[in-house]
């Protein structure tokens, strides 16, 4: 049997997202075993030019939302993009996570040849559902969540790949 579109999308979200919790759990703990301002965690890049740990939880979830809104046609929420603290970018996670739960099977499946209009530096750009989840969706997404799990281990968390994988 084939795998769906929303085999292949949702839960993948999901779980890149609890990774993502989990990631900011052990970063928590790191912060409080070692004495250091959690700030400087969130605020860490792995370069200049990049976003720091906060913005790139930020941007997976805007992608995950964005990436279940425009497979189902369900209208993602808004996020502020003000989170400072663990305990918010959990609650950014949870809400996000809420958001992927209202998004079913029915509403996606059926949905792979569905035109997908998008502007990527500035310029739109249209594929279908089943091309921009595999082309940008999945990709832009697990960028952003490798990109934090980068960061943490730069910074000293104690992390493997198992914690990325999630198992």
């Amino acid at each position: 049997m084939p795998i769906t579109l929303y085999q292949a999308s949702i839960p993948m979200l999901v779980r890149g997202l609890n990774t993502l919790s989990t990631l900011l759990d052990k970063a928590e703990q790191h912060a409080g075993q070692h004495q250091l301002d959690a700030q400087q965690l969130l605020s860490a890049r792995l370069y200049e030019d990049m976003f720091p740990l906060s913005a790139q939880i930020q941007r997976a979830s805007d992608t995950a939302k964005a990436t279940a809104s425009r497979l189902s046609g369900v209208a993602a929420p808004a996020f502020a993009d003000d989170e400072t603290s663990f305990d918010e970018l959990q609650a950014r996670i949870n809400k996000t996570l809420l958001f992927l739960e209202t998004v079913t099977p029915q509403t996606v499946d059926g949905q792979e040849e569905r035109p997908v209009t998008m502007k990527l530096r500035g310029e739109e750009r249209t594929m279908t559902a089943q091309e921009y989840l595999t082309v940008f969706g999945l990709p832009n997404f697990l960028f952003h969540v490798t990109t934090a799990y980068g960061i943490l281990r730069q910074q000293g968390v104690k992390l493997g790949k198992m914690d990325f994988l999630g198992l």
